[in-house]
């Protein structure tokens, strides 16, 4: 503890006093401690978690008040406050112990000592605590060898794996959360257990499985921790259109890519160049439904024709049900989902700038996310293969930085508005509107005129009499 932050030290101080002089013995917890011992830098942490034998909400307010703190949330249901001090979240919980009923979510909560607290933790790597009070500050606490585990990257529970995960089966999911983040394996009889309590996962809510799915997710390898909910059976539990793709048939000597393999590669080429959570959501989704689309013929072999549509419509109702947004990042997905297969059209030398601008008008600001999900999605063992489809990409994107340079199609607006079409035609509001609107972006998206008002107004004065016939007969 000797080479934490001066400003955390600081405050650690402040607590120790704080809890002496209300006589509570205080403990800083968890993720604080077990970073420290990684070697990672607690400069950029912002949550910590502190629990007192005795009341947490009594000993928020006393440190509120040493440390001027203007900020502090109780939340007396479960005995616990939170204090906003500068950049940190500080919150103080009793000593509890917890457990839950076989069909139910709620825990039933008891006050206790450390050492129930300590018990009622996820992993031993997580049940780590230094002593806060002056007469033993800094002491560290590790009742259940988590430094040996840190050392030797594993994952394990405190006590009988079974045990820890009928409490909250939620903890199994953190399990491999942690193995897929920290590039660590699950101890045997860990492992073990979630095999035969996955489905124990189904009280859970699918609020908290996503918080942990995300967060393996967002790890550096993700198909590290794809591949463990799947060993484990947890994957099948909420996603089972992933598990769906695993496998590969063949017929007269041909075979296709096993899509669960492949989709884990390009989620991890994806993860290699971007930290955005919904484009590695993109990644995860773009094959999801070649299984129903899947059909053989002897001449061409294996297809999955039409998958690219069908996944953007199932991509609205597995968010839902995974309890992902349905804003504009389900919309983001859908989006790359839907046009994934749209670049690979490109890689003729011939192809035309028609075609380009269509691309971009239709993938707008995500055009240079789409190219980025496609380059991933190039997956084969034959290294020259690869090599020549990443040139083909070179020229697709050289492509479309000249046609979008030239053409300014990116979040295009057409330059005719509703009210100049009606001016011109004399007409009132009505399907004629849109469609010489639609013939106005078709002429521009052909390359048929410049994608200029007065170019696009020509055009307008020229079309119309076909219009004003078609109103006279």
């Amino acid at each position: 503890m000797t080479d934490i932050p001066k400003k955390h030290k600081k405050i650690f101080t402040a607590i120790g006093e704080c809890a002496e002089s209300i006589n509570q013995p205080v403990y800083v917890v968890g993720g604080y401690v077990r970073d420290y011992y990684l070697g990672r830098k607690n400069e950029t942490i912002t949550d910590i978690d502190f629990v007192t034998v005795g009341s947490g909400i009594k000993l928020a307010q006393e440190v509120s008040k040493n440390l001027n703190a203007r900020k502090i949330s109780v939340f007396k249901q479960f005995g616990t406050a939170q204090i906003k001090y500068k950049d940190l979240d500080l919150e103080f919980v009793g000593a509890r112990k917890e457990s839950y009923r076989r069909d139910s979510r709620k825990p039933i909560v008891e006050n206790g000592t450390l050492e129930d607290d300590q018990l009622r933790r996820d992993l031993t790597i997580n049940a780590l605590s230094w002593c806060l009070n002056p007469d033993s500050f800094g002491v560290l606490h590790d009742p259940f060898g988590g430094i040996q585990d840190l050392n030797n990257k594993i994952v394990r529970t405190p006590i009988d794996p079974e045990k820890t995960f009928d409490d909250d089966p939620l903890r199994m999911m953190r399990a491999v959360r942690f193995a897929a983040q920290l590039n660590f394996i699950i101890a045997d009889d860990t492992f073990k257990a979630i095999q035969e309590m996955a489905g124990r996962l189904s009280i859970i809510s699918k609020e908290r499985i996503v918080e942990e799915l995300n967060k393996i997710v967002l790890s550096p390898k993700p198909s590290f921790g794809f591949k463990l909910l799947l060993q484990t059976g947890l994957l099948k539990e909420f996603f089972p259109e992933m598990v769906t793709l695993l496998g590969v048939d063949e017929k007269h000597g041909q075979r296709h890519k096993d899509n669960f393999w492949h989709t884990l590669e390009v989620l991890d080429n994806v993860a290699e160049v971007s930290d955005n959570l919904w484009l590695r959501w993109a990644a995860i989704m773009h094959d999801i439904a070649k299984p129903p689309t899947k059909k053989f013929k002897k001449e061409t072999g294996w297809t999955f024709h039409g998958h690219d549509a069908l996944g953007a419509k199932w991509t609205p109702r597995i968010f839902k049900r995974l309890g992902l947004p349905l804003d504009e990042r389900m919309r983001y997905v859908k989006k790359l989902v839907r046009l994934h297969l749209r670049p690979i059209a490109l890689v003729s030398d011939e192809v035309s700038d028609s075609a380009v601008r269509r691309l971009i008008y239709e993938a707008g600001d995500e055009i240079d996310d789409l190219m980025a999900l496609c380059r991933a999605d190039i997956t084969s063992k034959n290294e020259w293969k690869v090599k020549k489809f990443q040139q083909n990409f070179d020229r697709v994107e050289r492509k479309i930085r000249e046609v979008e340079e030239k053409d300014k199609i990116r979040n295009w607006k057409n330059p005719i508005s509703g009210e100049e079409v009606m001016d011109v035609l004399n007409v009132k509001p009505g399907p004629v509107v849109g469609h010489i609107k639609d013939r106005i972006k078709n002429a521009i998206l052909d390359g048929e005129i410049p994608n200029k008002h007065e170019d696009a107004y020509q055009y307008l004065l020229e079309i119309k009499n076909e219009y004003l016939d078609d109103k006279n007969t």
